[in-house]
């Protein structure tokens, strides 16, 4: 598996995004979904990547600066054939690594808190992310888990 810079003009990238946005707003209610358009992904400062094999997209992440220590994962899909294969936590772990590389010393992600998400909020505690309060801009929300670590 390679995981490399994601191009957002990928047509591959373009329809997993696509993918991952109707999905969260198909389970999440409408008012509690924040999930990031492929507009925002291109916002200047968000590192975004891909996983690959070979030719072959199984998953992509984002890494949004809060500020100059703090950022948020953003972002996390895998493909459904490539699910349970440790996609997801080698993307996790290399925005976690990259991050501090940066310079960050704390990442934190919000997700959903339901049935769904169970696999995703699994991972990041696997990964040594913890509950904590809305962060940023999120106000406390019952279809929401919030969750941190210091790098």
């Amino acid at each position: 598996m390679n995981i490399l810079r994601g191009d957002l003009t990928d047509t591959r990238i373009v329809a997993l995004l696509s993918h991952h946005y109707d999905k969260c707003h198909e389970v999440t209610p409408k008012c509690s979904a924040h999930v990031f358009t492929l507009e925002k992904l291109k916002a200047p400062g968000i590192d975004f990547w891909a996983a690959w094999e070979g030719d072959t997209l199984l998953g992509v992440g984002a890494m949004k600066p809060l500020d100059e220590r703090h950022g948020e994962v953003k972002s996390m899909h895998t493909v459904e054939a490539a699910r349970r294969r440790g996609v997801g936590g080698a993307l996790l772990a290399h925005i976690i690594e990259t991050s501090r590389s940066r310079g960050l010393t704390r990442l934190s992600l919000e997700t959903g808190s339901f049935g769904y998400f169970e696999p995703a909020v699994a991972l990041y505690k696997a990964h040594g992310f913890a509950e904590c309060p809305p962060f940023g801009d999120y106000r406390p929300d019952p279809n929401s888990v919030f969750l941190t670590r210091a790098l």
